[in-house]
């Protein structure tokens, strides 16, 4: 919590969410060059132990957790002034889809709260006692009491989203990238004025900040007049929209100069640190996910939230919408549209026994999330271990795969997806979408209700790249932002009052 001791928790500003994200972005290209080793082996690293029972991975998607600390050690005492031990002031969760066509970014309000559970000591934190439900804490408190590893496990037990790794920046983390990226724009439709507690001055419209000044405008506070602190969370994002298209436009990660001289101005300010997991090797991955990807398929979204009835102060995570938003998340699937019933015309009826082949269409009923289907997998090909190969894909990818085996002949040329009724045609072209081409529906009464079989003909060789949402979803359901976004126009609600 910025300034602690002065401002209760809701009236302090989100800071420097945005520089994680572009962390994620930058680190990237020092990974694969052994000149850089000294500033890769210079970051701080955490080994996370106790997450419990964690959620299953339902496919590639990589879930980092973002988190900017306001550590006062070292130079940031100086920035940020005395406060004992450190407090996570912002907590994302950036889900990079299994495609890397879109990326999505959680944004948690620290006083969301969250049931207390047992962590154990990390370096700088003293753990927790698990504690029975009506107690909870507000999610800062988890980090605080907790660190890193203390969060990471809350937010996975609440959202039920498989995280892979975390990433955490100070204060001078924030300033060293928005100087090594010469700047960054935000915009005003108000001045600010300075205050007893703020000397920031700005009037209205566009200004380009550099690091300090950046940090002084983030971290301005209520008596500012822009709103609650939930608004605040919507300014932040629309600084991350800023540095995306800041990124962007200096081609930062297509120079090594810049790019070494960011993530160099952060480790020597001993400023970053992430779990011990976090591999150059998984850090490349996570640039290359990056590459070509347009402004617009990065989205920014703030998870809804309802007042706590305990607290006024604090907000609670809202049960009629986040489990859905988390789920989509998880499984990297389009969220469900409430659409207006429409009567269409009734199709044909098979004759009893007899099977009824369709090609799968781009119309008809939409794809399940891959955990809701039954899939049992048989060799219609002879080729050795292709059932079972293909039936481990399957799982890997949240499928719930019954068995393998072989079909009753390997004369199969295309493959086929049978299904029983049609109560189960979403579940077999949801298991036909992950074949691609040359895969016939087959409606085949003798199938087990509630389960599909997929039999693999010899023109199969392995599945199709995986199906990702397509990007503008999320955006636009939760009114956040997307990478696009103009951020003189498109703010919406961030600068309104109180």
């Amino acid at each position: 919590m910025l300034g602690v001791g002065r401002y209760p928790a809701r009236t302090l500003v989100t800071g420097w969410s945005a520089i994680g994200l572009t962390l994620v972005l930058v680190l990237t290209a020092l990974a694969g060059y052994v000149k850089y080793r000294d500033v890769l082996d210079g970051i701080n690293h955490i080994a996370v132990t106790d997450l419990g029972k964690r959620p299953p991975k339902f496919n590639n998607a990589m879930n980092v957790l973002l988190i900017g600390s306001d550590s006062r050690s070292g130079r940031n005492r100086k920035i940020g002034g005395f406060a004992q031990g450190q407090r996570s002031d912002t907590v994302m969760i950036v889900h990079i889809s299994p495609g890397h066509s879109h990326i999505y970014v959680l944004s948690f309000p620290r006083d969301t709260v969250v049931p207390i559970l047992s962590c154990t000591p990390e370096p700088g934190f003293g753990g927790q006692t698990a504690q029975p439900l009506p107690n909870v804490e507000q999610l800062n408190s988890t980090f605080a009491y907790g660190g890193p590893g203390c969060l990471w496990k809350t937010l996975e037990q609440t959202t039920h989203i498989r995280i892979d790794d975390f990433v955490e920046l100070n204060f001078t983390g924030f300033i060293s990238v928005i100087d090594a990226l010469g700047g960054v724009w935000v915009c005003l439709p108000a001045p600010v004025v300075p205050s007893r507690y703020d000397h920031l001055s700005l009037t209205a419209g566009r200004h380009f900040l550099k690091g300090y000044k950046a940090l002084e405008f983030w971290r301005l506070r209520e008596d500012f007049g822009l709103g609650s602190d939930l608004q605040r969370i919507q300014r932040d994002q629309l600084l991350m929209v800023a540095v995306v298209q800041r990124i962007l436009k200096t081609e930062v990660l297509h120079s090594l100069t810049k790019t070494y001289s960011i993530v160099s101005a952060i480790v020597h300010a001993h400023a970053l640190t992430t779990d011990a997991g976090l591999s150059p090797t998984k850090i490349l991955d996570i640039g290359r996910s990056m590459a070509g990807i347009h402004g617009k398929a990065i989205q920014f979204v703030e998870i809804p939230t309802t007042t706590y009835p305990g607290n006024p102060n604090w907000v609670e995570m809202d049960p009629t919408q986040d489990p859905t938003l988390f789920s989509a998340v998880a499984h990297d699937v389009k969220l469900p549209k409430v659409h207006k019933g429409k009567k269409g015309k009734a199709g044909s009826r098979a004759g009893k026994g007899k099977a009824k082949r369709t090609r799968p269409s781009s119309t008809g009923p939409k794809l399940l999330s891959t955990s809701k289907v039954s899939v049992e997998v048989l060799n219609g090909s002879g080729v050795q271990n292709i059932a079972s190969v293909t039936g481990t894909a399957l799982t890997q990818r949240g499928f719930h795969v019954l068995g393998w085996s072989s079909a009753a002949t390997f004369s199969y040329i295309g493959s086929i997806v049978e299904y029983g009724s049609t109560a189960d045609l979403a579940a077999a072209r949801t298991v036909a979408a992950q074949l691609g081409k040359n895969v016939t529906l087959q409606l085949t009464p003798s199938i087990t209700a509630g389960t599909v079989t997929l039999i693999l003909g010899s023109d199969f060789k392995t599945l199709a790249p995986q199906q990702s949402a397509p990007p503008g979803n999320l955006a636009k359901q939760y009114s956040g932002y997307t990478g696009g976004t103009n951020v003189c126009r498109g703010y919406g609600t961030a600068f309104t009052g109180a």
